[in-house]
């Protein structure tokens, strides 16, 4: 595999998912890719993970296959299954198969959510084997060099019932996530939803307020999705209070004294009439 062109990656910018690197995960994803090795990516809810990996594999010039892991995701999900036509059977491969016949990178986004016997199919392409058994059709699909597996879970989610397992994570190049600084989380709300600099700015110090509470039973934060979300109808005219309210407040919590309190956290911040 050979690095992309200034040229190549003057035309990739133009098509690419806007993303603003935070440190080095953008050079750790790219030799990652080229040294075959499958990544794990480990960060609160809408923190950047799957715009990261999208913008990667832009980036990168590769397709990408995305799964969002449920409970219900079984290994038959990822590798494919026969479907009955009218007069036999017929193979359908799952988005795993798929993305190792094109040489795709495949995320599997929230992977701890999937049955347990998913993470068993990853193994033998995690490791050097780089191979994707299909047991009902005898086949052994060989992972071309540019296929790439990415993998990502929110840590705050975890518990005995929920959690890789060590056989598992020791297969994967780790990253961590978080939300961005100040001044990169206000460029990206502003560049997502065309608000002004200083509505970005506020909502950056209403999220940092919300990420400091200890005394209110949340589980989870503000999160930068929320706050471009947030931004996106401010810009359409909703008045800040309101927009706060439905893209933040209420999709935090559902009890009335949290959300009134977070409100009032709303109003100190912003200043809002």
């Amino acid at each position: 595999m050979e690095m992309l062109s200034a040229k190549q990656l003057s035309v990739a910018d133009a098509q690419m998912p806007h993303y603003v690197p935070q440190a080095d995960e953008c050079q750790l994803f790219e030799h990652a890719w080229r040294c075959q090795l499958p990544l794990l990516i480990k960060g609160p809810t809408g923190c950047g993970k799957t715009r990261f990996v999208e913008h990667m594999a832009a980036r990168l010039g590769r397709p990408l296959i995305t799964v969002s892991c449920h409970d219900d995701l079984s290994a038959a999900d990822l590798v494919g299954r026969h479907l009955i036509g009218q007069d036999s059977t017929v193979w359908l491969d799952g988005p795993l198969a798929r993305a190792v016949r094109e040489g795709a990178i495949c995320y599997l986004d929230e992977v701890v959510e999937a049955r347990k016997d998913t993470t068993v199919v990853m193994h033998p392409l995690a490791d050097d084997r780089r191979v994707l058994p299909i047991e009902r059709t005898g086949e052994l699909l060989v992972a071309p060099p540019e296929f790439m597996l990415v993998v990502s879970y929110n840590p705050g989610y975890q518990n005995l019932l929920k959690a890789l397992k060590p056989s598992t994570r020791q297969r994967f190049v780790a990253l961590s996530f978080d939300y961005p600084h100040a001044g990169v989380e206000q460029e990206i709300v502003r560049t997502e939803s065309g608000v002004r600099a200083d509505v970005a700015e506020g909502l950056v110090r209403l999220a940092q307020a919300l990420r400091r509470l200890t005394d209110h039973d949340l589980e989870e934060t503000a999160s930068t999705r929320l706050l471009v979300m947030a931004a996106r109808l401010i810009g359409a005219g909703m008045s800040v209070e309101a927009a706060c309210r439905a893209a933040v407040v209420d999709a935090l919590t559902d009890d009335a004294d949290t959300a009134a309190a977070l409100m009032e956290i709303v109003r100190g911040t912003l200043a809002c009439d």
